[in-house]
């Protein structure tokens, strides 16, 4: 009798373990969705400014679905279920979710960078496209107090001690020559109206942990440009559909189709300077891709080593590291050429 009610109690600790939160979250295939159609009877990308064109090229950003985390824990048999599931990989918590940030902020973090990526896709394909555009950058927020009280929030960093700030390597030179001596640093500033007037403030800098002069804020980016492009897709987050919202103005810009008739997908974060950059989740974005009917997959060259041995079969991976590389890429492709003989992944 003893035996018995020592089992029956086994087994219901058991059944509550089974059903305890852990510190797990999974991956899987996500929606797809073509940067040159439409999503809920909205073009995901749409131009006004400037002559667009038709395309006949399908060119896929893709996505992933994440389960788990912050306040929505999965439990042990979700967690096996994924370990069995190809499509889909069990990573920690940490590895998504950083201690202390609550699903919420994340979601909110996630919306910002995807409005990011949005500005930089807009900034890669003009400059890949030799048009101009205007780029300031920007005090978003004060990481010390060293200039609290002589910069403000939305301010657009516009001259060092006379000179022009073209670049942010440019402005981290110029800190670093100047030392520990206050600076003029001309700022841009807006009114309560939004109209901005030039103020010459007196700046000093913090030495780093490496050595460099700093001025303890963290700084943005502000972009005007030449046209207007808008954006129609809906809860979707993260920066990593930079490179395929590039892609495709780039083709809404030119005449033609980018691709031709093929069946595109793709991923990776955009730089304003075309540079293509790693992101997560690249073997369930495969499958998704394979899933939705695409031929051709655009991987950034930083996640080749862990797409290798989880590429779908008839799916071709190309490497890219810039946004010029890919759009060389999808013009061989237009033109005929077999994407089995690019730079893979394999």
């Amino acid at each position: 009798m003893k035996r018995t009610s020592s089992g029956v109690v086994a087994l219901l600790l058991i059944g509550v373990m089974m059903f305890l939160p852990t510190n797990f979250m999974i991956r899987s295939p996500g929606p797809v969705f073509n940067t040159l159609g439409e999503d809920n009877g909205h073009d995901v990308v749409s131009i006004k400014g400037a002559q667009s064109y038709p395309s006949e090229s399908v060119l896929d950003l893709l996505t992933i679905y994440v389960q788990g985390g912050g306040q929505n824990r999965i439990t042990i048999p979700v967690v096996l279920e994924a370990l069995v599931n190809s499509a889909k990989d069990l990573v920690p918590e940490e590895t998504i979710i950083s201690r202390g940030v609550s699903s919420e902020e994340k979601n909110e973090q996630n919306d910002f960078m995807m409005t990011s990526s949005q500005d930089l896709a807009v900034a890669a394909a003009l400059a890949e496209l030799d048009q101009g555009f205007t780029e300031w950058l920007t005090v978003a927020e004060f990481s010390t107090g060293t200039n609290e009280k002589v910069l403000e929030p939305k301010d657009r960093l516009l001259k060092f001690e006379g000179e022009q700030i073209t670049s942010l390597e440019q402005l981290k030179e110029e800190l670093n020559s100047r030392g520990a001596e206050p600076a003029i640093l001309t700022v841009g500033r807006p009114d309560k109206h939004g109209v901005y007037s030039d103020v010459d403030v007196t700046v000093n800098t913090k030495e780093a942990e490496n050595g460099e002069r700093q001025l303890g804020v963290f700084l943005g980016n502000e972009y005007e440009f030449p046209i207007d492009v808008s954006f129609g897709l809906e809860n979707v987050g993260g920066p990593s559909a930079g490179m395929m919202f590039a892609l495709a103005i780039i083709d809404r810009l030119t005449e033609g189709s980018l691709a031709g008739d093929h069946h595109i997908a793709g991923t990776g974060e955009i730089s304003a300077d075309g540079k293509v950059g790693p992101i997560g989740g690249i073997a369930q974005k495969m499958v998704a891709a394979k899933n939705a009917g695409a031929t051709v997959f655009l991987a950034p060259a930083d996640n080749c080593a862990e797409a290798i041995g989880r590429i779908p079969a008839g799916l071709d991976v190309i490497k890219v590291a810039t946004l010029s590389e890919a759009r060389q890429a999808l013009e061989k492709i237009a033109a005929g050429e077999d994407p089995a003989t690019f730079t893979t992944c394999e």
